[in-house]
């Protein structure tokens, strides 16, 4: 059973251009999209070293949706910070994680972390856009934890070509585990583990591409439906008479550790 009633084109455009994009609340897309999730279960893992932390900072939090499951039960450590750049995401942030004596800092993806060195000892982010590598380090007490889940190279790529066309194969090269361990390692930090898995994602109705595109927007850089409403219109057709578009994220699990010195 399909958790919506509406088919037409036109209706379905309409839904998946209303609803809100803020927040890493994808509970919208049950029925109508889906996505393996990898083997390693990144927010039950960063729940259990949440627990036996002292210090914790969450990179990128968006509405603070990963790390207040993480933490089920269980309470924050004793210092606990989250930093976000979307004002809306901010608001949303805050609101989910205050109550949990985590403290929200607004603060730009590519600026430096507004804390002093030496003052975490875990460090986490889910699917942050490009990792400070030398800000983490900065960061992180010595013995200290960086534990996250990217998105790997050419992620979803058969949607975003579908609009864009072919891309060369470099394109997202430096979202390469390869890459960003050079990358980690150069600013001083061990790798402890680094796995990749592709995942297979399927997108049930043209509602869902709109949603989806609204809301991860470095997919398609500036989608808007009224431009793109040729490949969305062909591509409502293709997924009524052929079922699902079929497409594969790419995710690697990052654990990295700044030595004792």
């Amino acid at each position: 059973m399909t958790a919506h009633f509406t088919h037409t084109f036109d209706d379905l455009i309409a839904e998946g251009a209303a609803v809100p994009t803020d927040g890493w609340d994808f509970s919208w897309f049950e029925g109508r999209a889906t996505e393996a999730r990898p083997s390693w279960g990144f927010a039950r893992s960063l729940g259990r070293r949440l627990t036996g932390a002292t210090a914790s900072l969450d990179i990128q939090t968006g509405g603070g949706e990963v790390m207040d499951f993480a933490l089920g039960t269980a309470r924050a450590p004793v210092l606990a910070a989250a930093t976000e750049g979307w004002p809306p995401n901010v608001a949303r942030a805050t609101a989910r994680l205050r109550p949990r004596g985590i403290v929200v800092v607004a603060a730009a993806e590519d600026a430096p972390l507004p804390f002093a060195d030496n003052t975490f000892d875990l460090v986490s982010s889910r699917h942050p856009v490009d990792p400070q590598w030398a800000e983490i380090a900065r960061v992180l007490q010595p013995g200290g934890t960086y534990f996250a889940q990217h998105v790997g190279p050419r992620s979803v790529f058969e949607l975003v070509e579908y609009f864009l066309g072919p891309l060369p194969q470099e394109q997202c090269s430096d979202r390469h585990p390869d890459n960003e361990r050079a990358a980690a390692e150069a600013a001083g930090l061990e790798i402890v583990d680094l796995r990749a898995e592709r995942l297979r994602v399927e997108f049930h109705d043209i509602a869902a591409v709109v949603h989806f595109l609204r809301k991860v927007v470095w997919m398609v850089p500036g989608f808007t439906v009224a431009e793109h409403e040729p490949r969305l219109r062909s591509l409502h057709g293709r997924i009524e008479s052929e079922g699902p578009f079929v497409a594969h994220s790419s995710r690697h699990l990052f654990e990295a550790r700044k030595p004792v010195r």
